[in-house]
Order: C-alpha cells, then sequence, then structure tokens
C-alpha cells in the first residue's frame, strides 16, 4: 500500500485526546514500575543504563521516527528506541521478518507489520502475549475493521497502530455531467456507464500484486462472501469460498471494469501510483484508491507540476458497491504493532507501543505522513480535518472495511489469487474454479505457486 506524504504542522495540543493512561505521553504507572530498576521516572533523558528497544519499521516520511523519538523521550529514561527500516514491499519486510524471528532473533523489539502477516506470525509463536490491561486500554475508541486486523483466534495479538482504506475519488465535474448522483451509493456499474458516457478513465489497480488480491476481497466480500469460507489452523481443513455466487459476481464485475474501455491503457499492470496520475490527468473520472492520492495532488499544486483546479475537482464517496442493495466492503490496510516473542524487554516495549498508538502521535502521523488513524477520537481533530476534508468519509469506509483473509497461510492464498486473476480481463466465474483448485492444491503441498 502506499505511505504517500503531504507536509502539514504536527497537531500537538489536540483537544480530542482521550482522557485516559494509554493517550498520553508521559510515563505510565507500568513504565514507573519497570524502570525502577533501571532508572529513575521523571528523570531528564535517557540513562545510560537504558534499554534499546529496536522497532522495525515500514517505510515513511520520518513519522515513525519522530514517534520513537517522542516516546524515548516520554519515558524519562526508561528506554530509547531506536529504527530500522524494513523493505518496501510488504511481501519483502515479511520475508526478512520470518528469517530473523525463525532464527530467535533478540535483536527485533516490535514491529510495524502488514495485517495480512498478523494470523502468521502469531501462530508461529513469534509474537509476545498482549497484557489483558494493555489489550483493554489499545482497543478503547479503535475501529472495529483495526481491531479484527490484530487479532487472531479471538485474541488481541497486535497494538492497532495506524488503519487505511479505499474510498472512490471522482471528478465532481465528470460526474455532474454524467448526471450521477454521488451523494447516494453508485455500483461498479454505474461508473462504467459514467466513464463511458463522458470518455474519461475509470481507474483501479489490475496489476499482478497485492493489489489485485485487495480488489477481489473488496468485491467478494461486497458481494456477500468470503474468499476463506471456513477458516482452520491445518491448511487441509480450509474451505475456500471462490466458487459461491458471491466470487462468481465479483469476477463478473471485475470482467466488466477491465473491459469497458474505459480503464487506462496498460491495467494489466496499474498500480496505485499509476492510478492515481491518470486521475491527475484531462481524462480523469473515477477512481479507487486509498487516500494519499489527495496530499499527493496537492504537493504536486505546490510543486507547480499540477494546476490548483484539478484537487478542487476531486469528490469523495464511500467504496462502490457490487450490488445496488447490498453496503460495499471496502479495502482495510495500515499497520499493527507487533511485538517480538523473543525481545528481552517485552513489558517495556508494550508500554513503548501505548505511547506509540496515543491519539496525539495518531494524529500526528496522519496530518504530516497522510497514514489514517486507527482511533476514531482522531477523526475530529481540528489539524486532520483541515490537511484530510474527507476525514468523515475515511472513518465511515474504516467502520464498514473488511480485511483480507486472516490465516497464518496468507501468502499462499493471495499468491495463487494473483497467478489465477491476471490479467483481469481475462477473469470469468471460471477463474474461481482455477484458483481455488491451485491454492488447495499449493496448501496440500501438492504444488508450489
Amino acid at each position: 500500500m502506499s505511505n504517500e506524504e503531504r507536509n502539514a504542522p504536527p497537531a500537538d495540543g489536540s483537544p480530542h485526546r482521550r482522557a485516559r493512561t494509554r493517550r498520553t505521553l508521559g510515563c505510565s504507572a507500568a513504565t514507573l514500575v519497570l524502570a525502577s530498576v533501571l532508572a529513575a521516572c521523571g528523570g531528564g533523558g535517557a540513562t545510560s543504563g537504558a534499554p534499546v528497544l529496536n522497532w522495525y519499521i515500514n517505510p515513511d516520511s520520518g513519522g515513525q521516527a519522530e514517534i520513537a523519538q517522542r516516546c524515548s523521550d516520554a519515558s524519562n529514561g526508561a528506554y530509547t528506541i531506536e529504527v530500522s527500516q524494513l523493505p518496501r514491499e510488504s511481501s519483502a519486510q515479511r520475508e526478512q521478518l520470518v528469517r530473523r524471528l525463525a532464527a530467535n532473533d533478540t535483536s527485533i523489539d516490535l514491529m510495524s507489520l502488514d495485517p495480512p502477516y498478523i494470523a502468521e506470525f502469531a501462530q508461529a509463536g513469534f509474537l509476545a502475549p498482549v497484557p489483558q490491561d494493555v489489550a483493554q486500554r489499545v482497543s478503547e475508541g479503535v475501529v472495529q475493521s483495526s481491531l479484527d486486523s490484530a487479532t487472531w483466534n479471538d485474541e488481541l495479538v497486535a497494538v492497532p497502530f495506524w488503519a487505511n482504506t479505499q474510498l472512490l475519488w471522482y471528478r465532481k465535474s465528470v460526474a455532474e455531467a454524467a448526471g450521477l448522483d454521488m451523494s447516494q451509493p453508485v455500483t461498479w456499474e454505474q461508473l462504467v456507464s459514467a466513464a463511458q458516457s463522458q470518455g474519461k478513465i475509470l481507474s483501479a489497480q489490475g496489476r499482478r500484486a497485492e493489489s489485485l488480491t485487495v480488489w477481489l476481497n473488496a468485491l467478494i466480500e461486497s458481494a456477500g462472501g468470503s474468499i476463506i469460507a471456513k477458516n482452520s489452523t491445518n491448511p487441509d481443513d480450509i474451505e475456500l469460498g471462490l466458487t459461491t455466487p458471491a466470487a462468481d459476481r465479483a469476477a463478473t464485475v471485475m470482467n466488466t471494469v477491465a473491459n469497458s474501455g474505459v480503464v487506462g491503457p496498460a491495467f494489466s499492470t496499474s498500480s496505485e501510483d499509476t492510478s492515481a496520475t491518470e486521475f491527475e490527468s484531462a481524462d480523469g473520472g473515477f477512481m479507487v484508491n486509498w487516500p494519499f492520492v489527495y496530499s499527493r495532488a496537492l504537493a504536486a499544486v505546490e510543486a507547480g507540476t499540477l494546476d490548483a483546479s484539478v484537487p478542487q475537482d476531486y469528490g469523495w464517496a464511500l467504496y462502490p458497491r457490487v450490488d445496488a442493495d447490498k453496503p460495499s466492503a471496502p479495502p482495510f490496510g495500515g499497520i499493527d504493532l507487533a511485538v517480538s516473542a523473543f525481545s528481552r524487554h517485552a513489558d517495556l516495549v508494550y508500554d513503548a507501543t501505548e505511547c506509540i498508538s496515543s491519539d496525539e502521535n495518531q494524529a500526528y502521523y496522519m496530518t504530516t505522513n497522510g497514514n489514517p488513524a486507527s482511533s476514531a477520537a482522531v477523526y475530529d481533530d481540528p489539524e486532520v480535518l483541515k490537511v484530510f476534508p474527507m476525514a468523515p468519509t475515511i472513518l465511515e469506509s474504516l467502520q464498514a472495511a473488511a480485511n483480507r483473509p486472516q490465516t497464518p497461510y496468507y501468502s499462499e492464498v493471495s499468491g495463487g489469487i494473483q497467478r489465477e486473476y491476471h490479467p483481469p480481463e481475462s477473469v470469468t466465474p471460471a477463474t474461481g474454479k482455477r484458483a481455488q483448485e491451485l491454492i488447495s492444491a499449493v496448501l496440500r503441498g501438492d504444488q508450489l505457486l
């Protein structure tokens, strides 16, 4: 997923921070107890004997490093957080972390982990148990989709940090000319017809990558189904839902969009950035994408490479429906904070996660790095609303969002989908049967991707 940024002032002093222990940056009771052996909490700065907590982060624009410094200072000498950057692609992040954790590497304390891999890491015993009191505090006021992303076997196994979702973006002038009422839910078929009538582009992500799984999952969930119909920790017992009526309907929509004549010229290689570029062009009409596209457009205006009239024409709404009578299930993304089972300082690390995920830091991260908060209260913050006027729609989308399949075998499931559902213009209901047979064979160990 994209981690685009827009430079904006931090949201310090927000009046909407939650008044409870985990939502402050000062020393918590846990820190006071744990730091007593190491340093006196309340001192002025890091203590020479304080442990260093190593936080492995996904690439961003410096926001996590800044939060690490903030929380190090707020610990009053209990610990210092240092960040190490993982590769840009989430699959490469997973690969690096799995190799090291499988070797019981104690140098990893905290990880910014992509939600689809939470189940795999938890099932493998890579994550330290979340203390019950911490789980209660970090769950308060968090959108359900984010809590779901951090849960495995009905237990919170990671700490929600930031949450992402895709919106339907539209050029207001195009929707008006097409006679499309964007104050009401719209379907994919309506978008295709509107784009065709105006000769404009409908942008989505059709390349063979994780974004294709994101799109298919949203279509199936919006049609009332799930990629995994019956979950299990035993791969032989997993039942896939790729041959259901919901999956057939999703395949039909994907085919309709891909063969509509209104997608970009290289749709089968289209990424989030490709879609954003198309939408910024004179041919832009409609697009599904993450919220980074708005700050990206404003940054281009500031750089003098995009006319200010372009983002002024941007409108936003909830993700398109598959069927008019069924609410859409928008994609969910983001990052959860996962504490390594091999950390020598798990208690301190969990204390640090409460600081990192505070409302104040989530608001700062959203306004400066463009990554939406998992805490619902942040969406009332005046600075957040100033930078993201579509914040209420983002929150509404997060409240309706559906996670990708939560399974220890996510890499196999997503890999099989990317292989069989690409290119999108070739997808038919029969694709689901081929994908289901392939993924089942991979899960049984009978075939390799």
